[in-house]
């Protein structure tokens, strides 16, 4: 295996690791199930006590 080959793999393999981190992001952030809970942390600083 050569420098540039390993490279590649690298590079290519780190590419598809993050494209997989951000979709696991957005739909975890984007879930109808979360919105409650997302909606009340944005609320949360207009609570006066």
């Amino acid at each position: 295996m050569t420098y540039e080959s390993a490279a590649a793999f690298a590079q290519t393999s780190g590419l598809l690791y993050f494209v997989g981190l951000f979709v696991a992001g957005a739909l975890y952030a984007f879930w109808p199930r979360n919105r409650t809970r997302f909606d009340a942390a944005a609320h949360l600083p207009l609570i006066e006590d």
